[in-house]
Order: C-alpha cells, then structure tokens, then sequence
C-alpha cells in the first residue's frame, strides 16, 4: 500500500522567511510555488529527489502546524555537522544526537524558526538502498 516517501509538507506564519531559510538550509532555491503571493514553496532535494513542501500556516489543517506529532528524519552524511549548520542558521535543539541501538542508526532534531520539527539521521539502512540503487 505505501510505496515511499513523497511529499512533507511544513507551516509558517512568515513564508517568506521559510521560504529563505530552507533555501540557505538547503543550498536550492524552491522549483516551485502556488499563488500570488506565493501560498507554497515546493524544493526537490536529495538522492530521490524528495519533496519538501512550505505551506502558508492560514491553510494548515487544524492541529497540523507546530511541534507537536510525528518527525520526519532526513538521512544526511555527517550528523554532527548538520545539526551544528542549522543550529549557526537560527534552529534549537528539539532532541539531542541520540544512538538508536547498536547498528549505526543516530538521530537527532532541531525546531526550525517556524515552529516545525526537522529530523535528521545517519540510516544504515538509507546508506545501504542508495549503494544498490546505483550498483544496479
């Protein structure tokens, strides 16, 4: 039933400002927007190219916005240095690096200057998909 990761979607009161800080974060400006202004920014990014949607908060589902629920994390290469990039970018610490048992999975998360929860990981299991894809 699921197939994969497409889209998450997060809110901001300022998206405009979202709008430029993921771009900073991300080092890629969005490929896409709705509106006039805009009411969503879309970036494509990583290996899969998965989508990272910037919804204006006026349309956000009620209970949707904010750091409450569930986290998406983002595998990245070098956990230490991308929390410590997004925190000199104005994120705070939501949850420390963390171990998750002994195979190599590590997390952590910052709350972006919007109010949403962005997790970040070393995954295995991601380094694993990746290699094979490429191999095949």
């Amino acid at each position: 039933m699921l197939k994969g990761f497409a889209t998450i979607n997060y809110f901001a009161a300022d998206l405009t400002a979202a709008r430029d800080w993921y771009t900073e974060v991300l080092d890629v400006p969005p490929y896409f927007s709705v509106g006039e202004p805009a009411a969503y920014y879309e970036f494509r990014i990583g290996d899969y190219q998965h989508e990272l949607g910037l919804v204006d908060a006026r349309y956000a589902p009620p209970g949707a916005a904010g750091t409450g629920g569930s986290i998406m994390y983002w595998h990245v290469d070098d956990l230490e240095a991308a929390l410590e990039r997004l925190l000199s970018l104005g994120a705070t610490v939501q949850d420390p690096i963390r171990p998750r048992g002994d195979t190599g999975f590590v997390t952590a998360s910052v709350v972006d200057p919007f109010g949403n929860i962005l997790g970040i990981m070393t995954n295995p299991h991601y380094v694993e998909i990746l290699k094979s894809a490429w191999t095949s």
